[in-house]
């Protein structure tokens, strides 16, 4: 069980970097939905499965998409 969470917040901890390098502002919304799943199962793991849903529902789906839609809405590289 601690192999997998650390293999986890290894894996977070990647994507927020990925996240904060990319240029592709899509790319990183991705990679930033990519962390919010990630701390989703690491709160089902942590016997929290309620913030677990809702972090997936709001964390997730909910910002990345509203995310998207305003990107797409505007330019989509930075300058």
């Amino acid at each position: 069980m601690t192999l997998v969470v650390s293999f986890l917040v290894v894996l977070m901890l990647v994507g927020a970097v990925a996240a904060s390098i990319f240029r592709d502002l899509i790319s990183a919304i991705i990679a930033a939905a990519l962390v919010s799943l990630i701390a989703s199962i690491l709160f089902y793991f942590l016997q929290a499965p309620d913030v677990a849903m809702a972090e997936a529902a709001i964390g997730a789906a909910l910002t990345a998409a509203i995310f998207i839609i305003a990107i797409r809405r505007t330019e989509r590289f930075e300058e």
